[in-house]
């Protein structure tokens, strides 16, 4: 059974997944910030070349499988496959959503 997914994070999972970096994008604010791997990238700029070097670097694909609530959170544990050591992994992606934009994702 597929997780259906609020949006906008069912479009950044599908955006991610199609290596289609306007529409990930237009998933976030505009001073959105994304964590991963120790860094911090603020505001859709950073986010864009952020999100097309992992793309390149990694050839991910995401599957979700589980959609939890934590306060004003929404986090979706999501099987992520891709040319790294270790692929496939289960990653949580932790977000806060505000009128229907990503402001906060946080990957670990």
């Amino acid at each position: 059974m597929a997780l259906h997914l609020p949006e906008p994070l069912s479009k950044y999972f599908a955006a991610a997944s199609a290596h289609d970096s306007d529409a990930l994008v237009a998933c976030f604010a505009a001073d959105a910030t994304v964590h991963d791997e120790g860094k911090v990238m603020q505001g859709l700029d950073a986010i864009r070349a952020w999100y097309e070097e992992t793309a390149r670097k990694y050839q991910t694909t995401f599957e979700p499988t589980n959609l939890k609530r934590a306060g004003d959170r929404t986090i979706v544990t999501a099987i992520v496959a891709g040319t790294f050591a270790g692929s496939p992994i289960e990653l949580d992606f932790n977000f806060k959503i505000a009128n229907t934009r990503i402001e906060t994702l946080e990957i670990g």
